[in-house]
């Protein structure tokens, strides 16, 4: 089990960026959050096997049709153990 943290920049939110991360989540088998920053990026944690993890990274670094995404940071965290995917505020 790893764990990435995802920063996405761009044009990402107020086009279904994290309801669309919640439905790939659940599609490619990852489990975590996603949210929106106050900087306008969105955020995400990304827990699960190591392939599974990097295929969700790549889906975030291309984001759903409306999105036009112009960065990613991506850095190793700790998983948590989480359950599920989870869409925060």
């Amino acid at each position: 089990m790893i764990a990435q943290h995802v920063v996405v920049h761009g044009q990402v939110q107020g086009v279904g960026f994290r309801w669309w991360a919640a439905r790939e989540a659940a599609r490619i088998g990852v489990t975590g959050w996603v949210r929106n920053r106050a900087d306008g990026a969105v955020e995400a944690l990304v827990e699960g096997e190591p392939e599974p993890v990097q295929t969700m990274v790549d889906e975030l670094a291309s984001g759903p049709r409306h999105a036009a995404v112009s960065a990613v940071d991506v850095e190793d965290a700790t998983p948590t153990g989480s359950t599920r995917f989870v869409v925060e505020p």
